[in-house]
């Protein structure tokens, strides 16, 4: 694969991109962790994978250009700790943790240029965050239906 100025800009745009669909969705849920920050962390894991790439390739310097791909990972998971809280034996934002940790994933995968991997995860992310919630919701509504039968 190429490394010029446009594949670059192809494969930033296309992390902005996914990590925007992500995070749109998130946001409309009224999650901490939205529209911006999806977009941020797709596009930073992107610029960190790129930055193995240009490193290897471009500077020809012998490295892992895995490494620092792979410090986006462990950085990412301080990022999703900051969004599970834990109150009353509830705990809550670890969907916006886990989602945070794919978005990265996500643009790693851009960062390297494997587009349909990317887009892939994306669109299975957004079906298992939308079907998840659907079937949750059909769940209580039963659980709820049967709960006011049996009190009546």
């Amino acid at each position: 694969r190429e490394f010029n100025i446009a594949s670059v800009s192809a494969r930033l745009v296309l992390s902005v991109i996914l990590g925007g669909l992500i995070g749109m969705e998130r946001g409309r849920r009224g999650r901490a962790a939205g529209l911006r920050t999806h977009i941020l962390v797709c596009l930073g894991a992107a610029m960190a994978s790129l930055l193995g790439v240009f490193i290897t390739k471009e500077l020809e310097i012998s490295s892992d250009a895995g490494r620092i791909a792979a410090q986006v990972i462990s950085g990412i998971g301080f990022l999703g700790a900051g969004c599970i809280i834990v109150n009353n034996n509830r705990i809550k934002g670890l969907t916006t943790a886990a989602g945070l940790w794919t978005t990265a994933c996500i643009g790693l995968c851009c960062g390297i240029g494997y587009y349909f991997m990317a887009i892939m995860v994306t669109i299975k992310s957004i079906l298992v965050i939308l079907s998840t919630l659907r079937f949750l919701l059909r769940i209580l509504l039963v659980l709820r239906l049967r709960f006011s039968l049996k009190m009546v």
